[in-house]
């Protein structure tokens, strides 16, 4: 985990709210932390929003209301070593599945951004430094491969790294290579300074968007960039479309900076079955 700050964006819209149009929702029964666990929030108790007179539907549901179809320009940068960025990239990969997104994804480094930070513990350090070997893997089969292969191989290595818990980048690197059919000298890369200038400058070209004092992810929409969100577990369906419309319609706002509240659970990782 990053010695960093972060910051989560949660902003939901409902009917009978001055939110536009095209980001209000029909999904009201949204539970917050500040009601007793089971109250349900603007519920009558009749199974309509008290706003609209809609039906209520439970918050577990992944079905998804239709919007219209416009192209949406997405970047994403990541660390695959980062817990947080795992999640919130696959709550953007849920979102994608319904609404028009072209998402090319970046390599950042947490090692490179914290690599003048004097108050970083050591053993921080040493291993942001050691797991540098995922960002250049994945910076070296662009390079080679083209931007088509970085996505495959983030998902690769977030299996590995975060639903198996491999920890041994010897054991991790050969594997997502063989799984993938790469070729397996892109691990020489992997071990040297190579392709540092292209990682580099891939992790400067995101955490310029939005400042040095912030982590991994980084996103930018229709050239609108944020850090975030933090989310645990990443949401589906109806909830990770109203998740995406609000943090969009948050960070598009010039003033916007900073929504923050303190974690309350680890990642919580779909499972994978071995």
């Amino acid at each position: 985990m990053p010695a960093r700050s972060w910051a989560s964006i949660l902003v939901r819209f409902s009917p009978g709210t001055d939110a536009p149009s095209s980001l209000r929702t029909r999904t009201i029964d949204v539970r917050v932390s500040v009601v007793p666990p089971g109250v349900v929030h603007r519920w009558d108790g009749s199974g309509t929003s008290l706003a609209s007179g809609r039906t209520l539907r439970s918050v577990t549901d992944t079905t998804v209301e239709k919007t219209p179809a416009t192209r949406t320009a997405v970047e994403f940068w990541f660390d695959p070593t980062c817990p947080w960025a795992w999640m919130t990239s696959r709550w953007v990969g849920e979102v994608e599945q319904h609404r028009d997104l072209d998402v090319t994804w970046h390599v950042m480094s947490l090692f490179v951004l914290n690599e003048h930070n004097e108050d970083m513990p050591a053993a921080y350090k040493e291993a942001s430094e050691r797991n540098q070997v995922y960002s250049r893997l994945v910076t070296a089969a662009r390079l080679r491969r083209g931007q088509e292969v970085v996505k495959p191989l983030y998902d690769a290595l977030g299996e590995q790294i975060h639903h198996r818990q491999q920890q041994d980048p010897q054991q991790v690197v050969p594997a997502v290579l063989d799984q993938l059919g790469l070729e397996a000298d892109l691990a020489d890369a992997a071990w040297t300074d190579e392709v540092d200038a292209a990682m580099r400058e891939s992790h400067r070209d995101g955490i310029e968007r939005v400042g040095q004092d912030v982590g991994t992810p980084v996103i930018a929409v229709d050239g609108v960039a944020f850090f975030g969100p933090v989310i645990s577990p990443a949401p589906k369906g109806q909830q990770a479309l109203d998740l995406w419309d609000g943090v969009v319609a948050a960070a598009r706002y010039p003033g916007f900076f900073e929504l923050k509240r303190s974690r309350t659970t680890g990642p919580v990782f779909d499972t994978v079955e071995d």
